[in-house]
């Protein structure tokens, strides 16, 4: 039992951790482009993560705890295992921290990847690792920016000459508001969409239980986010201080995006925090490994969604700096671009089997925004800085967790 308390407390380390760092993809541009405020955000954010996180994170979760490391490696000594898991959580959790300090935003995939592989080397040779996908890591790492990046200033540019060059540029805006909307709702519905449809399985369990029919179960999940998002978004737009009518226009597209991507966060990402928990938990209770499909408890979920929104409501302003503010200045109708511009590059590359990294997708629209606008108001110093954490995150995790494991080993 005391096992179990000290990993849910480093379940919720890691957890904290990742809202300060990751919840920035969210809302960083907002808050740069002065389409929200940074209070408002966290408030946003913290209620449409949590959502995420508690009612469909569960796939997400059960996929990385049986996946995250072969568990037909570790048949014969599940507590190795067990070891493992608390030195991903350690390393992975100690990474961001240090990275939120300095209000670089990495990519925490990236940095379990790492430890898990930093672990399985140590115990169990280095044939235990998967080198073809630590190479897909590394050419989506390459990859990802470079994309979102010119589709970024592709966006933009259209932009820039189809309303701001026009004569009349308001009256063209609201021509294209229809095509803009219909735009925002494909792209970002089909990163959404799968995230609330994939974990509704689970729910078929409560509903024979509550004698709830199905359709009236999934219609009630699904409301009670589209109403939050739609109401949350709109309802902190009421207060909005930007004066010109494009950009404040713009600010409505931007800040619904940046809520559907709040959403699909919480609901993908909380895993990356409990799944090692999760598989803990199984062995402690079961006395083995798990299978392909693993149960995740209420009280887990709720750990990881806690976790996430305390972390981004007293550290997360760091890192929205970084991007909303310290690479360029935003305007909403930017931010849009660089919203946007991310959500497509995440579509391409899971098409293309790339793992992605919404912290450098957004990165990459960010600068691409920049790239048109003007190639002297980019801050090279914190693109920097930024890549140079991006490249460690890996070996950095690997070696940590590796250190980490080896110690607790001996003891």
């Amino acid at each position: 039992m005391a096992i179990l308390v000290i990993v849910a407390l480093l379940a919720f380390y890691m957890a904290w951790n990742l809202g300060a760092n990751d919840v920035a993809n969210a809302m960083g541009t907002s808050v740069g482009s002065k389409a929200i405020t940074l209070t408002q955000a966290i408030i946003m954010a913290g209620v449409l993560e949590f959502l995420g996180a508690v009612l469909f994170g569960q796939e997400v979760t059960s996929t990385l705890g049986t996946k995250i490391a072969d568990p037909a490696l570790f048949a014969t000594t599940p507590q190795t295992l067990v070891t493992g898991m608390i030195s991903v959580l350690l390393s992975g959790g100690i990474w961001l921290q240090v990275a939120t300090s300095r209000g670089l935003p990495i990519s925490s995939s990236h940095a379990i990847v790492g430890a898990i592989a930093g672990f399985s080397w140590v115990s169990l040779g280095i044939e235990a690792i998967d080198w073809s996908s630590m190479g897909l890591i590394t050419i989506g790492w390459m990859l990802t920016p470079i994309i979102s990046g010119a589709i970024s200033a592709g966006l933009y540019s259209l932009i820039r000459h189809w309303i701001f060059n026009q004569l009349h540029p308001l009256s063209q805006l609201q021509e294209w508001t229809p095509w803009l909307s219909t735009l925002l709702l494909s792209i970002f519905g089909i990163i959404v969409l799968p995230t609330i449809t994939q974990p509704l399985s689970q729910f078929l369990l409560i509903e024979r239980k509550l004698n709830i029919p199905p359709h009236d179960m999934t219609l009630f999940i699904t409301g009670i986010a589209v109403i939050a998002l739609t109401l949350i978004s709109w309802r902190q737009l009421a207060n909005s201080q930007i004066d010109n009518q494009i950009q404040s226009l713009f600010a409505k597209f931007q800040v619904i995006s940046a809520c559907f991507v709040a959403f699909a966060h919480g609901s993908n990402d909380v895993g990356n925090a409990i799944a090692p928990l999760a598989v803990i938990y199984y062995i402690n209770q079961q006395g083995k490994i798990p299978s392909h499909q693993l149960t995740i408890p209420f009280w887990i979920m709720l750990l990881g969604a806690v976790g996430i929104v305390a972390g981004l409501a007293v550290w997360g302003k760091k890192v929205i700096t970084t991007i909303g503010e310290n690479i360029i200045s935003l305007e909403p109708s930017s931010g849009f671009c660089a919203e946007l511009a991310t959500a497509m590059t995440i579509l391409l590359a899971s098409r293309l089997g790339l793992p992605v990294s919404t912290s450098h997708a957004l990165v990459g629209g960010v600068v691409g925004i920049g790239l048109v606008q003007n190639l002297q108001a980019i801050k090279l110093g914190t693109i920097q800085n930024i890549a140079a954490a991006w490249l460690i995150t890996v070996p950095l995790s690997a070696a940590l967790s590796a250190m980490i494991f080896t110690i607790i080993n001996r003891q």
